[in-house]
């Protein structure tokens, strides 16, 4: 497939964050679809926060994308995530190295993924009755309760550097 072809396709994903306690278990979902094709995943945590869910939630998606220079719309019902962006926070945090501000390695790792796919992040009101962020929700929660969760190895590194 060439890249004019990548671009032409149109990609939506859905996304979601929970933490059950905050901090506490964690999970995220994610749906990806593009014409008939639909993807669903999750993966839940021992413990973090409900915006390291819903960032991690965003940043799945798109590293989940086969091809460079994918157009994509991602719902999400985190203004956290949006505002960052869409207000170009996200680039002054940049700057400044992320000083004092939470999340630093998810931004990070943002940061890699998002240039290289035409992104446009939307909100979505969350618990709303919209059937795929209503799954992505779903999907996330189950996860969190899960019996194989993983460490958030960045979110235990920020606790060790607060001496938490």
């Amino acid at each position: 497939m060439s890249v004019d072809n990548q671009k032409s396709v149109k990609i939506t994903a859905y996304t979601d964050g929970s933490a059950l306690g905050n901090p506490g278990p964690g999970g995220y979902g994610v749906i990806l679809e593009s014409g008939i094709y639909r993807k669903e995943f999750s993966q839940g945590f021992r413990c973090t926060t409900n915006n390291r869910m819903e960032l991690l939630a965003v940043i799945t998606a798109l590293e989940a994308l086969k091809y460079p220079q994918c157009r994509i719309t991602i719902y999400t019902d985190s203004q956290y995530v949006v505002n960052a962006v869409e207000k170009k926070w996200l680039w002054g945090w940049e700057k400044k190295r992320f000083a004092g501000k939470k999340n630093a390695d998810l931004w990070i790792r943002f940061l890699k993924i998002y240039p290289c796919h035409e992104v446009r992040l939307a909100w979505i009101k969350g618990h709303a009755g919209h059937p795929d962020n209503e799954r992505c929700d779903r999907l996330a929660v189950a996860a969190a309760q899960g019996s194989c969760l993983f460490i958030d190895k960045g979110y235990m590194e920020g606790l060790t550097k607060k001496g938490e």
